[in-house]
């Protein structure tokens, strides 16, 4: 077996040790609550103060039966606990306590103190607040665990998309089944119907469709021909194909979405930093604020041990940052995947915050805006023609030419539904158009060149608006004679307008870059109602155009598509890639959109403010209401009869983990608006 498969299969097994450690933690939380939980029960029923609660005191009364909660709660404390004091003495060791410092020391105080009683130290009991205690915690843990794997198994999914084997075509052209790890570049293989595609390749021979909802989020199936690619994992339709290799291993799209996935899970962000810092103070104030209680209720108002070490332990539990620990890093592994699977690969988290608070996004033109070809605009008579005649004569002329000019013409055509007949004696002019004889006339498909070329002259002031607005001119001649003319320019996606209004309508400005004249420029700005652009812009030149742009006091996106739009990707404050086409674009960006849709530029933006409004919700449920909780725990409103036992305590802050765990799944809630009606395949991004 070669390094390369030994490492993909190494790279393969540890995906899978990381799952499976996860399902694991589930699991192994599951149980130990479970079990604490059974074991709870008596503890609770032979509790003193709830025997009084409840009023069903002296009813349950055997001998020895502190020996039998102190047994209980031995067994709950060392099973149940266990993680929470395992975690405690691992901070220990790196001299960085947290949140599983103040977990450990509260039920080692509780469950030591309560010990001694039995053992006949004068005082009480805390072992029904030191078992509900665990309980809870171990109900937050197990919850928090099974949020964050239900976060993460979508891209754990997305691995699970490859097939494990491949019809391989043999030399002789039989096929063999080989494992995927097994192909290399120039290898074919077979796909049938309804087989997903095994790597990343092109189609050498046959027709089908392709779903592509997995990989991309669209919905609709892709028509693929000789010569398209196909990505793997993504299933084939209804005809077998044969389909050459690209890609392998991890070179391949679906690895780099999952590379790029897992990258932004790991990466750390502002508000993750902000995060640790307040658990860090959140940590010197409990143990402050614990300690604090404890001399004050003992020393200073003169209470007893007992009700001083019950005021401590609820001030430690209510302060216990367990879930600003999950506040942020759960956000980021609910929008980093939701991203994922709606086509949004974010590759910088820190890029991914400030696209929340963009003031001007800068699109690219050629393929970002407009689609990267020729489209007719306009069709003119300037003879006996009618204009469908017009289109007609010139879609026969160029039905014989590859020119992107010649596709264009023939392209609206057929989108009008005109048929028109096969041309007779084909001849290219050089430079100038093309000629043939069509129902035994003359017919030529020239530029302006030609007719000045020929003394041909043309005065309208149809033509004169054309070129105003940038639209490259051909002309139909018949016998000679100027029929009529054709106006073709870069065809503006029909995406784009929607695009454009949605980033306005959220107070963003929106511009365009791109090297054309300054005539076909404006004329795209003026048909999307952009604030401004720039034309005639080098490729050299774009860095420095995002600059001026920021120079004017603005955060900046920069949106391309093309090799020549990574200077400029780099320079914006953000770097948005719009189709996955190009390494180069993959490598610049900040941010990766699948789709060559701009309306995904606008859903970035859209998950980037929901995300941060999770997270600063999050910030406030795990940590805000501390304010209220550690006085009413340290008893400030002992006075009024108001006092706060642990396991409350306990109950409040688990509370608040699970409101966090919950609030940021919602954000899966964002994944109908994110997607919105984008029925279009996914296309080939176009250089600029």
């Amino acid at each position: 077996m070669s390094d390369q498969l030994k490492d993909r299969e190494k790279k393969d097994q540890a995906g899978t040790d990381h799952q499976s450690h996860h399902a694991r933690m589930v699991a192994d939380f599951r149980r130990r609550f479970w079990v604490s939980l059974i074991l709870s029960l008596p503890i609770l029923v032979l509790a003193p103060m709830l025997q009084q609660a409840f009023g069903y005191e002296g009813l349950i009364a055997f001998p020895y039966q502190n020996y039998v909660q102190f047994g209980l709660a031995t067994v709950v404390f060392g099973y149940g606990g266990w993680p929470f004091l395992k975690g405690f003495f691992d901070e220990l060791k790196k001299s960085q306590p947290g949140m599983m410092t103040l977990i450990g020391l509260a039920i080692a105080v509780a469950y030591g103190y309560s010990s001694a009683v039995v053992f006949k130290l004068p005082g009480r009991m805390f072992f029904w607040e030191l078992v509900t205690l665990i309980d809870v915690m171990l109900l937050g843990h197990w919850i928090e665990m099974k949020s964050v794997l239900g976060a993460s198994g979508a891209l754990e999914e997305l691995v699970k998309l490859m097939p494990s084997k491949a019809h391989r075509v043999t030399e002789s052209g039989d096929t063999e089944d080989v494992p995927v790890s097994a192909l290399k570049k120039g290898d074919r293989v077979l796909v049938k119907p309804g087989e997903k595609i095994p790597t990343d390749g092109v189609v050498a021979e046959g027709r089908t469709s392709v779903n592509e909802s997995m990989l991309t989020g669209e919905t609709k199936p892709v028509e693929k021909g000789d010569g398209d690619e196909l990505i793997g994992g993504s299933i084939n339709g209804e005809a077998t194909v044969t389909v050459e290799v690209q890609k392998t291993g991890d070179e391949t799209y679906l690895s780099r979405v999952v590379n790029m996935v897992k990258e932004a899970q790991r990466s750390r962000s502002r508000a993750q930093d902000t995060a640790n810092r307040v658990a860090k103070w959140l940590t010197l104030i409990a143990i402050t604020a614990g300690v604090g209680t404890l001399v004050v209720w003992w020393y200073f108002a003169g209470r007893d041990f007992n009700y001083s070490l019950q005021r401590m332990v609820s001030v430690m539990v209510i302060t216990c940052p367990h879930a600003l620990g999950l506040a942020v890093p759960l956000v980021v592994a609910v929008s980093t995947t939701l991203a994922a699977r709606s086509g949004l690969l974010i590759r910088d988290r820190t890029a991914f915050e400030r696209a929340r608070s963009l003031q001007a996004i800068v699109f690219d033109k050629t393929g970002t805006l407009t689609e990267g070809r020729f489209g007719v605009t306009r069709v003119v008579s300037l003879g006996d023609l009618q204009e469908d005649q017009v289109l007609r004569q010139c879609a026969s002329i160029e039905s014989h030419s590859e020119h992107p000019i010649a596709r264009g013409i023939v392209a609206e055509a057929k989108q009008r539904g005109l048929d028109y007949p096969a041309p007779k004696d084909f001849e290219a002019i050089a430079g100038k158009g093309a000629q043939a004889r069509i129902n035994d006339r003359s017919v030529k498909v020239v530029s302006p060149g030609y007719l000045q070329e020929n003394n041909l002259h043309v005065d309208d002031d149809r033509l004169l608006q054309m070129a105003e607005a940038g639209n490259t001119i051909v002309y139909l001649l018949v016998d000679d004679q100027v029929e009529g003319a054709l106006g073709l320019a870069d065809v503006v996606r029909q995406e784009s307008h929607e695009a454009i209004a949605r980033l306005k309508r959220m107070g963003i400005r929106v511009m365009m870059l791109t090297g054309d004249s300054r005539a076909v420029a404006r004329s795209v700005a003026q048909e999307l109602e952009l604030d401004d652009y720039f034309a005639e812009v080098l490729p050299e030149q774009k860095a420095s155009k995002i600059k001026e742009v920021k120079g004017r006091g603005l955060t900046v996106a920069m949106v391309g598509d093309g090799v020549n739009d990574a200077p400029a990707l780099a320079e914006a404050d953000v770097g948005v890639a719009i189709g996955a086409g190009t390494d180069v674009a993959m490598e610049a960006a900040d941010i990766v959109l699948v789709r060559s849709d701009p309306r995904d530029v606008a859903a970035i933006t859209q998950l980037a403010r929901a995300t941060h409004s999770k997270m600063v919700q999050n910030l406030w449920w795990a940590a805000g209401y501390n304010a209220f909780a550690i006085p009413l725990a340290a008893g400030a409103l002992f006075p009024w009869g108001i006092i706060l036992p642990p396991a409350v305590g306990a109950l409040i802050m688990s509370a608040s983990t699970v409101i966090v765990a919950i609030n940021a799944k919602l954000l899966d809630r964002k994944k109908p608006a994110l997607q919105g009606d984008h029925d279009d395949s996914m296309e080939e991004s176009r250089p600029s």
